[in-house]
């Protein structure tokens, strides 16, 4: 998981958006449009971090698919300590 994130977060444009998204899902679950609004970025790019969070165990979606909510890992839960030591090394 510590090599997923950092190639999501540091090694790839669109880390920061990323950061963004896990710290938003953190305060509670969201769906996409909740997400776009809150961040002030397009409901596309949105969905483009997601899918890759969700392709690497970062995120995982819950409930149907409209309105779709997302909810962080367990996985990702129990590497919390590295997700926040990158967002440190990365700022």
């Amino acid at each position: 998981m510590e090599k997923a994130l950092w190639y999501l977060l540091a090694g790839t444009r669109g880390g920061e958006n990323r950061v963004r998204i896990i710290r938003s899902l953190a305060e509670h679950p969201k769906n996409a449009n909740q997400l776009a609004e809150a961040l002030d970025v397009s409901y596309k790019t949105v969905r483009h971090h997601l899918d890759l969070l969700v392709d690497h165990d970062v995120v995982e979606p819950g409930g149907d698919e409209y309105g779709q909510l997302y909810f962080l890992t367990d996985r990702f839960e129990q590497h919390r300590d590295a997700f926040e030591e990158i967002t440190e090394a990365i700022d």
